[in-house]
């Protein structure tokens, strides 16, 4: 009862001193909110994003698989697989209780008003079963479902159940015009349930004879317990051993089959991310912990009288430490609440900063019970980092003598100074690790954005067409479409030009093996378009000539190249009038098979793999030799290209009233997305913490210099009254502050040279120890620490004598 009677006058007591000094706890607990928040924020992500990023049974246990390329350790390999392939995988492993496979596609829902697109996935019957996932409403798709005389059904996201249909009951098992089928919508899924970021769920028809070599559909199994994921990699590669012989052409001649967790499949990039983040908020809850260290340091200096009356009077050591622990507690507390608060609220901003393709759609980024403990955790953590140094330091020593001390007005022990000194250098350290890492994550968007693509992004409205099946099958059918949208989108105001594209740069186009007479295979991208696909991209011609309406007209076997794959694969010969053929080509069926297309022009590389990478050999032909692939059109506009966007929809509808529009909007918008996202999303963050953590050392420097300039006050007047000079005075001042600067500069600078390296794969076009970066923010540092510094150097230079030698 003693120990609780204790606690409770400790906690009105440090409620007291909070409301009695208001300045102080006001600084501590902003400080603390600002750290706990940032922590919780990350933890909050990290915990959606890597501990329950899917709502499904056991998800754990859930592998996929890829056909991994050894000579290829940087990537992924290939993680898609023909029917026939999922059928000999499912039917001859021995490591799998379950095996499903599924691939997106587009769903076009056609009512009255018009045809509208949404995401679709066509998946074995057996998914909702194998993810263990219920329908909300209606039933799910079952395994009859996928019988090949089966009536066509579906179920629905909640999204587009409560957008679309007004979260209406009766939908279920109502009718929809499917792709141009009567489909039955037989249920509703939870909102959670996103898989494959599907709007529309459909069964597919497993059919080994499938011989469709581009129809790839991702893989999911569940392992057999006490089956590890190496063993289960073993017992796969057996299997692609087998079927390499029998469909060479998907197979490397060196590979092996490589096994992930779902959970790792999804994050294990954005996860890096993550962990460098909580690093980074790490350190940032640490800035904060030593600011509020000093803090209550300088407190318990002041206190000191207090603290030799209460030991004077029977106080133990350990009871003095418990009341300051318990006062560090009262602040972590309130600390940890306002924490909340931020957290609340900068969460919003955080989820909608990361890129989207970063995290599973299904994953919720919320404050839950589990963060909410977490960030319980870390006050308690917080008391001990912020309070059990400071009070230590408060019980060192006779506590006696410092009655004398204090009647003396003596400033204080010169060991707690030094410790003051110690937590500001780790404070100045720490910042110049985030600073550092901001810097370079900002040069990194800065090169990234200054990259010449080879084409101009800017006023380029981008849409993709899928098309009906059955009526634009062949490649006389997309050219007569094309051909009337193309001229109707160039007679509207605004528009400069407009042309067709098989994919949207700088993404690749058809990845194809080329035969050249007379050399080996190699690779190279293929473009199908029309003729005004270079002027509408402003890609400019190095040699010969693009395409004229009668080389698109005629369905003429003629490709301009890219600058790379003339090089590649004639050196110095010049390639106009030379003859390649694509094989991609030979395998489909609405193509042109064993045919050459002549070179026409060379053009100036552009960007085809990325922002990042470097070109590799691209040629563009017209649109009209193939009836494969997807579709779209790219609109160069005099105008905002966003503001036609309605009326580019109603020319295509005049077309045809069937075609729906996906993934529009404009080229820039496109490169922000995919190209610009993540290094904007590490450098905003970093920025945050940096911007925080140099708040935070500002006021530690400024009120260290304070709090010194008032222990020497006595001092200070002694040395004006013996005549130094103000210019003196502020010397020494700045001196001191400069120094511990300094050391913090040093070690801080010292290990961000170390640290920087886990930024190795989040930075580009610079270097991890860019001495740009490292010289910047040596520049700031100082800056900050001259400005912190000055208003304490001259208080001290306005000392009366008189009055300091009186100074107790």
């Amino acid at each position: 009862m003693d120990v609780l009677s204790n606690l409770w006058q400790d906690l009105r007591y440090g409620l007291r001193g909070i409301r009695k000094d208001r300045s102080f706890a006001l600084l501590a607990i902003l400080a603390l909110a600002l750290g706990i928040g940032a922590t919780t924020v990350i933890f909050s992500v990290i915990d959606a994003v890597v501990l329950e990023p899917f709502p499904y049974r056991d998800p754990d246990n859930i592998v996929r698989f890829y056909v991994h390329d050894n000579s290829k350790p940087d990537q992924e390999g290939r993680p898609g697989f023909t029917m026939a392939e999922f059928a000999a995988y499912r039917d001859q492993n021995h490591v799998f209780s379950d095996i499903i496979a599924g691939s997106g596609m587009d769903v076009l829902y056609t009512e009255k008003a018009g045809t509208k697109q949404f995401s679709g996935f066509a998946m074995t019957p057996n998914m909702l079963e194998f993810l263990g996932v219920k329908p909300i409403l209606g039933r799910g798709i079952v395994p009859d479902d996928g019988r090949p005389d089966a009536p066509p059904v579906a179920v629905m996201s909640y999204r587009v159940w409560q957008r679309e249909f007004q979260a209406d009951p009766n939908v279920v098992g109502s009718l929809l015009t499917l792709n141009g089928k009567q489909t039955t919508l037989v249920g509703v899924m939870p909102p959670r349930f996103r898989y494959g970021s599907g709007d529309f769920w459909l069964p597919i028809v497993i059919n080994p004879a499938d011989a469709e070599p581009f129809h790839f559909m991702g893989v999911m199994a569940r392992l057999k317990p006490g089956v590890t994921l190496e063993a289960a990699a073993s017992d796969l590669d057996v299997i692609g051993h087998s079927l390499a012989k029998i469909y060479p052409k998907l197979y490397p001649a060196n590979f092996r089959i490589k096994t992930w967790t779902l959970t790792d499949s999804v994050v294990h990039y954005f996860r890096t991310t993550l962990f460098i983040l909580l690093g980074a908020v790490g350190m940032l809850l640490l800035i904060a912990c030593s600011n509020v260290a000093n803090l209550l340091l300088a407190r318990a200096t002041r206190r000191q009288k207090e603290i030799a009356i209460r030991a004077s009077i029977g106080a133990s050591r350990s009871r003095i430490v418990l009341q300051l622990l318990v006062e560090s507690f009262l602040l972590a507390a309130l600390g940890c609440l306002a924490g909340w608060a931020f957290a609340y609220f900068g969460l919003k901003g955080i989820v909608a900063a990361i890129p989207p393709e970063f995290i599973p759609s299904e994953a919720v980024v919320r404050l839950n019970l589990r963060v909410l403990a977490f960030a319980v955790g870390v006050t308690a953590l917080t008391t001990l980092l912020c309070g059990l140094a400071p009070a230590l330091h408060s019980v060192r020593g006779e506590l006696h003598d410092r009655l004398k001390d204090a009647m003396k007005g003596v400033s204080g022990s010169p060991h707690r100074i030094d410790f003051r000194s110690t937590l500001l250098v780790s404070q100045v350290a720490l910042s110049i690790v985030l600073l550092v890492a901001a810097g370079l994550m900002m040069r990194t968007v800065f090169a990234l954005e200054h990259v010449d693509l080879g084409f101009t992004p800017d006023h380029v409205l981008t849409a993709r067409t899928p098309l009906p099946r059955g009526r634009y099958d062949t490649a006389e059918q997309k050219q007569i479409f094309f051909r009337a949208v193309l001229q109707k989108i160039q007679a509207l105001p605004g528009v400069v030009t407009a042309t067709e594209t098989s994919t949207l740069p700088p993404y690749g186009g058809i990845g194809s093996e080329v035969t050249i007479p007379g050399q080996e295979h190699k690779r190279s991208l293929l473009q199908l378009c029309s003729e005004d696909y270079f002027k509408t991209l402003g890609i400019r011609l190095m040699r010969g000539r693009t395409f004229t309406q009668n080389d698109v007209d005629g369905a003429r076997h003629v490709i301009v190249v890219n600058e790379r794959l003339a090089h590649d694969f004639f050196g110095n010969e010049d390639p106009i009038g030379k003859a390649i053929k694509f094989d991609a080509l030979d395998r489909m069926p609405q193509s042109p098979h064993d045919a050459y297309f002549e070179i026409i022009g060379v053009t100036f590389n552009e960007k085809n793999m990325g922002v990042k990478e470097a070109p590799v050999p691209e040629a563009f032909a017209p649109y009209s030799v193939s009836g494969d692939f997807a579709r779209g059109v790219l609109v160069r506009t005099a105008i905002d290209p966003l503001s036609i966007l309605s009326s580019v929809q109603r020319e295509i509808w005049s077309v045809d009233p069937g075609v729906a529009l996906t993934m529009t909007g404009t080229l820039d918008e496109h490169l922000q997305q995919n190209s610009y996202a993540e290094p904007r999303f590490g450098m905003l963050i970093f920025a945050i913490f940096a911007a925080i953590g140099l708040a935070l050392v500002a006021i530690g420097i400024f009120s260290l210099m304070a709090y010194t300039v008032s222990l020497q006050t006595h001092e200070i007047g002694i040395r004006m009254a013996l005549g130094a000079q103000r210019s003196a005075v502020m010397k020494m001042v700045f001196v001191r502050g400069l120094t511990i600067i300094a050391v913090g500069i040093i070690i801080g600078e010292l290990s961000s040279l170390v640290l920087t390296r886990f930024l190795r794969n989040q930075v580009w076009g610079i270097t991890d120890r860019d001495p740009i970066t490292f010289a910047a923010v040596l520049a700031v540092l100082i800056t900050i620490g001259l400005l912190a510094c000055f208003l304490p150097a001259y208080r001290a230079t306005q000392v009366d004598p008189l009055v300091a030698l009186r100074y107790e």
